[in-house]
This record gives C-alpha cells, structure tokens and sequence, in this order.
C-alpha cells in the first residue's frame, strides 16, 4: 500500500510540474515588493520634507481617484500597472498609515524619488529614503509581518515575493552630470564611475537576497539623453531636438555593464534569482518612433514643460496637454500611464532583448507550477 501510494504521489507531482499554461493571476496574489526612485515610488515622499514630492496638482489628473497620489504621472505607474497582472492592489508606500494588518501581506513599496545606488545621489533632495534605508525598512517591514503571521510564513511570503528594483538613473542625472564639474566626475572618468556603480549595484543586490528575495526585476537606465529636460538643456555635444550624447554614452556604458553583472550574481547564486530589464528598449520604441505607438511627440512633455527644476516636475502652473494618451512624457523625466503600460507590456511578454533571462509571463508561469509542485509534495509528506 505504501508503494501504491508514494507512486500515486509521485504521478501527481509530475502531473503539477508539466508544461502547461498557467495564468498569470495567482490565488491568492504573491506579494509584491518595489525599491527605487520616482519612477517606481508610489507616495513615500509625501510623508518627508523634501522638494522631491507629486503630491499636487496636476499629478494624478488621471489616476482613479483623479488626485495627486504622489506617483510621478498622471495616473498609474510601473508598479501600479505591474499589480494589476499579478491580480492584486496595489503595494501602498511604506510610509503610509494604511499599510497595516492584511494589507502588509500585499507587499509593500519602499521606493523614494531622488534616490540612487550611492548614498550622496540626490542631496539636493536632502531627506529622501535611500537604498540602504529602503533595505532597512524591509527589515522591519518582515518582523511586523513576522508579528502577523510568524517568522516561518513571513520567510515564505518574502521567498515567494515578486521584487521590483529601479535605480541608476539619478546616478548620472542628480550625480554625475548635475553640475559641469560634480564631485563625481572630478573624481572619476566616465567609464571609472559606470564600474564603480555598477559594483555598489551588486552589493545591494546581494543584500535583498540576504533579505530573502528570490525573484527580482532589475531595470537598466533608460534613454538618459532623451528625456524633455534633456532636450531642453542643449548639454554641450548636442543640438537642438536631439538626446544628449554624453547621457546616451552613459546609458550605453552602464546598461551591458549591469547586465553582465547580474550574469554574474546569478552565476553565482546558481538560480535566476535576477532579471534584466532593458529599459533603454522599452523606452526608446516609443522615443524613436512615436507614432507607432499612437504618440504625436516624444519630444516635450505634457506638461512641466520651461526651466528645469532639478526633477523636471510639474507645477500648479504648468499648462496640461488636453489628451495625454498621444504624449509618451508626463514631466520632463517621468512617462505618462499610457507609456507606462507600454513598458509594462514588454515586461510580461517581451522576448529576451527586453527581459533577460526570462519576461514576466514566463516567471509566472514557471513559478506557479513550482508552487503547484511544493504543495503535492508536502501533501505526499
């Protein structure tokens, strides 16, 4: 009898594991957790004294609730759109009051505009949350959860989390090229300062898979030169309309660099643990050819559009475009909701140009039949 029932066991669990497709919308939603900058915060400068905020007018002119939400768009971000596939709310941001009881086991969204992966990216933006204090906040956000549900199930909602993590641009921005002669640039060649970013990448990287992540995204730099204020600033090197070269050079450096290391950590780990996202791609589709895309210009912003103001941010006097479905730029550094989804497209489906080694809809996939397979073993057990 025991041989006929361990078979019987064996049989269902290859039955869970065989390829099949598996919808992307589990039951109940894997938690989601995102760290970075204001591409990816979702409000936790609301609740700082900082100049980097989006907590008014117009931002959120077409978020649900038709408010500033403190999202850098007007309406849904990345991680906002990313929610909706995995069938759950959104992570709300650490800092709000509401991210308590049940909705800790949601996930939680750490990210802070101005934000990078060295610690003075973004002073002028003086108190913002930065990578390692984001890390640390993780750490505390398990031990309450630890306190919810206990510290076995707490380590398994963090192994079976999805991770998002978008940093590096503001490196190069608000670092390195926020003034003619930056500390940074006085203090390294341009391909010196990629290496050396690159390699602090990898230490926070390392630090979220000691903190139990398993899955993450990893997005690259997008097209650095190309952003309105970019083209607004006519950088030495470039003309009028044109993306800045010097940022493109940057981008262009950073991004192989960021993919061969995570190469390597994965390599290391022995599992594909991170994914590269290439964000360059995503977004120069659209920069590129506009029109492709239902876009009329990818060239100036919907609005915020005149001086630069350190985060190209919208104001209560900025002028709004009527229609910001033909606008690829909200701001000038921040897509709108409709480039957002286009972007988040590519995450779930894009081939392996886009997402290296495997896009969304295949992690997914892959990792519910994984859960499926855990489950009949235990229940073998």
């Amino acid at each position: 009898m025991h041989s006929i029932a361990a078979t019987a066991c064996f049989l269902l669990a290859l039955l869970q594991v065989r390829p099949a497709t598996v919808t992307a919308t589990a039951t109940p939603p894997r938690a989601f957790f995102v760290f970075g900058d204001s591409l990816v915060d979702s409000g936790n400068n609301n609740y700082l004294a900082t100049t980097a905020r989006a907590d008014s007018p117009p931002y959120g002119l077409d978020y649900p609730t038709h408010r500033a939400t403190g999202r850098f768009s007007n309406g849904k971000n990345v991680p906002d759109i990313i929610s909706e596939y995995l069938g759950a709310e959104p992570a709300l941001p650490y800092l709000s009051p509401d991210l308590d009881g049940h909705k800790l086991l949601v996930g939680a969204n750490f990210a802070s505009a101005g934000v990078g992966i060295l610690n003075d990216t973004g002073v002028q933006f003086a108190n913002i949350i930065r990578i390692q204090k984001q890390l640390r906040y993780f750490r505390q956000y398990q031990s309450r959860v630890g306190a919810l549900i206990g510290g076995d199930a707490t380590a398994r909602l963090v192994r079976g989390a999805l991770v998002l993590i978008t940093l590096g641009g503001n490196d190069f921005i608000n670092n390195y090229y926020l003034v003619p002669f930056s500390a940074r640039s006085r203090e390294f060649a341009l391909p010196d300062y990629v290496r050396y970013v690159v390699s602090e990448y990898a230490k926070v990287l390392r630090q979220l898979y000691a903190l139990g992540a398993r899955r993450v995204l990893v997005t690259g730099s997008g097209p650095l030169g190309c952003a309105p204020a970019e083209l607004a600033l006519m950088r030495p090197g470039s003309r009028a309309g044109e993306c800045s070269a010097e940022l493109q050079r940057a981008a262009a450096l950073y991004n192989p660099q960021l993919v061969g290391m995570i190469k390597g950590v994965n390599a290391e780990l022995g599992a594909d643990v991170f994914v590269a996202v290439n964000a360059y791609r995503m977004h120069m589709d659209f920069i590129s050819d506009p029109a492709a895309y239902g876009f009329v210009t990818s060239k100036v912003a919907c609005c915020g559009q005149g001086p630069y103001n350190g985060l190209g941010l919208c104001t209560a006097v900025s002028n709004v475009c009527p229609d910001r479905s033909v606008y690829a730029f909200w701001d000038n550094f921040h897509p709108t909701e409709k480039a957002n989804r286009i972007i988040v497209s590519q995450f779930m489906d894009g081939t392996q140009e886009y997402m290296h080694p495997l896009n969304l809809s295949t992690i997914l996939a892959v990792d519910a039949r994984a859960a499926a397979a855990a489950d009949a073993a235990a229940t073998c057990n």
